[in-house]
């Protein structure tokens, strides 16, 4: 069975040479075109292709909104990006979104139609400076904020092992949280338990061995 593309696109020219392009292919066919995001889900939703490819900047309901909804509402059928914009900002949040490629406008045919097999196939493209942009950036987060027991930790004890890292007392991390003494030392209690460690003073260490004040200050 030929992959079934549906093309997303407001602008007319814009999808006749995608359709021309995607067409060429023994492996895949193009069922539909949609103008805008809400006829794109509209048509995912009723015709079920196994691949949108869907530029982001449309009229009504854009692509990016148009991409949570149809892998909401259709969570087996994948998304390509296939925009102009090669800012982390849109690329970034469209992978957020639940694409499966991101191809900009400018790239060869060639790398749309491996997106499109790709995200077929269950797997992932993106078009390769944006993809070094998400290594860097998971590298990036990676050295900021290293791993370790604390990972486990919710976001208030967390917050609260870095205070007692920089060696507030418990009346003093009270009212800079604004919360009751009891609490915090429950939460010093639970973070000690889930980090195996004995008092306050093996809280201190770990905090300052795991670089976890320098990482929250940043």
């Amino acid at each position: 069975m030929p992959i079934r593309v549906l093309i997303a696109d407001d602008h007319a020219i814009v999808r006749e040479g995608v359709h021309l392009i995607l067409d060429r292919q023994p492996d895949i066919e193009v069922i539909g075109e949609a103008t805008d995001g809400l006829a794109a889900v509209a048509l995912a939703r009723s015709l079920r292709p196994d691949v949108v490819c869907m530029d982001l900047s449309m009229p009504g309901l854009d692509g990016m909104a148009a991409t949570r909804r149809i892998r909401q509402e259709c969570p087996e059928v994948a998304v390509v990006a296939l925009t102009v914009h090669g800012s982390d900002e849109y690329f970034f949040e469209m992978l957020k979104a639940g694409a499966a490629g991101y191809v900009l406008k400018g790239a060869a045919s060639a790398d749309l139609v491996e997106a499109v097999r790709a995200a077929a196939a269950g797997s992932t493209f993106l078009y390769p400076p944006l993809a070094r942009r998400l290594v860097d950036d998971y590298v990036g987060r990676s050295r900021a904020t290293p791993s370790g027991p604390h990972e486990g930790l919710t976001v208030r004890e967390r917050e609260i092992l870095v205070l007692v890292g920089q060696g507030l007392a418990n009346k003093d991390i009270a009212e800079r949280l604004v919360i009751t003494l009891s609490t915090v030392q429950t939460h010093v209690g639970h973070i000690a338990d889930k980090l195996g460690l004995a008092n306050r003073a093996e809280l201190i260490r770990y905090a300052i061995r795991h670089d976890l004040i320098a990482a929250e200050s940043q």
